[in-house]
């Protein structure tokens, strides 16, 4: 049996410990009965500069900020990462995916322990053009997850090309820094201009966003070398997104944030223990990259073609087996299960005259995890959870080994 690293087992033991006394103490509480006072203030006092902006209404900044918004959106990064791991880049890709995991659930928990609300709207006007953004305006305000991850992978962006290029700093890497930071800026005027966030969350996404990349910058290698070699991988990220659930925090009012972690947490899982596997097949430092003699443009467009629809199917595929197979799993523990969104009809035993039954049923593990909570599971999270994490693997495992095969 292979030995558990010390450091793997302080990690997690960790966790567990912040989880337990958390809980007892009411951290979350009591940091947010601190903070969300001090930052709605912030956020009623920022309104009149929130109406001075958009006093500059225009049809040109709606298209102009709306696209922006998009093109800095979970979902494109979540097409865009694919695409990045096919062209030859997988340390890149695999560390920008990490890194956005991590932005993800540190921002989300942030947004939820601290509550604090949107400008409000009215006198605000809020231009939401797509149901991405719809999503996004139910969550809490502070900090601007669009900021916070602008600034987090374009900075990182830029640090792996200045780096591969193995080049002292110039005018091309000048000329880089000053399109991030006026990305930066763009993004960060345009979630006040849509009526999205004020000031105090851009400045909060602003300031985590350049500590959170100061901190990967620093420990970025360790983590990827870990990831492509080191011992213990899968099992140890398994339980680390097991605890990652109950270590996130209970928002004042429930908001997407907690799925939004959930599918990201899935997909660090999936590339996690794909690129495990099979490092050394597909991932290593010496597979054909993009635009050159060994990866040409029309061999990249085939590698697309045969990609995009595999993974959509994996994601279809794994999400019908986690709704066939979770049910019947949880319930075969005693855990009584609930649905929110993919399987309503549960609903039906956990409200209605089978609820009571249900309860009775109730084994050491609900008592354990979710008694103190909730009555029941909300299956939801293992599902969603599962189809990403078969998203991801397929990206990293199933499609590559469907290029080896079509010489692609």
């Amino acid at each position: 049996m292979e030995k558990i690293p010390t450091w793997q087992v302080e990690v997690l033991c960790g966790i567990v410990a912040w989880i337990i006394i958390s809980s007892f103490l009411g951290l979350t509480r009591k940091i947010r009965s601190l903070l969300q006072p001090w930052v709605i203030h912030h956020v009623k006092t920022g309104i009149p500069l929130v109406l001075q902006i958009q006093k500059s209404r225009h049809k040109f900044y709606d298209v102009l900020f709306t696209v922006l918004s998009c093109v800095v959106s979970v979902p494109f990064y979540t097409g865009f990462l694919p695409l990045l791991f096919w062209s030859g880049h997988g340390k890149l890709a695999r560390q920008m995916t990490l890194l956005m995991a991590f932005c993800d659930y540190v921002g989300n928990c942030i947004k939820d322990v601290i509550s604090a609300p949107r400008p409000s709207c009215p006198p605000v006007r809020r231009l939401i053009a797509t149901k991405d953004e719809e999503e996004n305006a139910q969550e809490y305000g502070l900090p601007s997850s669009h900021t916070l991850n602008t600034v987090c992978l374009s900075g990182f962006l830029l640090y792996y090309v200045i780096s591969y290029n193995q080049r002292s700093v110039g005018p091309e890497e000048f000329a880089g820094l000053a399109v991030v930071c006026l990305l930066v800026g763009l993004i960060a005027f345009g979630r006040i201009y849509l009526g999205m966030h004020s000031l105090i969350d851009v400045i909060g996404g602003l300031i985590l966003g350049l500590t959170i990349l100061a901190f990967w910058l620093t420990f970025h290698e360790y983590v990827d070398s870990f990831i492509t070699s080191g011992k213990n991988v899968t099992s140890f990220w398994t339980a680390l997104s097991f605890l990652l659930f109950f270590a996130y925090p209970t928002p004042e009012v429930p908001t997407p944030s907690f799925e939004f972690h959930t599918a990201f947490n899935g997909v660090a899982f999936g590339i996690v223990s794909g690129v495990q596997q099979t490092y050394y097949q597909f991932h290593h430092e010496d597979v054909p990259r993009l635009f050159t003699s060994t990866l040409a443009a029309p061999t990249f467009m085939g590698r697309i073609l045969v990609g995009i629809p595999t993974i959509l199917l994996v994601k279809y595929c794994s999400k019908a087996l986690a709704k066939w197979i979770l049910p019947v799993a949880l319930n075969t523990m005693g855990i009584s299960v609930r649905s929110t969104t993919y399987l309503p009809a549960l609903n039906v035993s956990t409200t209605g005259k089978n609820s009571d039954k249900t309860k009775q049923q109730s084994g050491y593990l609900q008592k354990i995890f979710f008694a103190s909570r909730e009555d029941s599971f909300d299956i939801d999270t293992g599902i969603r959870f599962i189809q990403y994490a078969g998203l991801a693997w397929s990206v990293v495992d199933l499609v590559p080994s469907l290029f080896s095969q079509l010489n692609l």
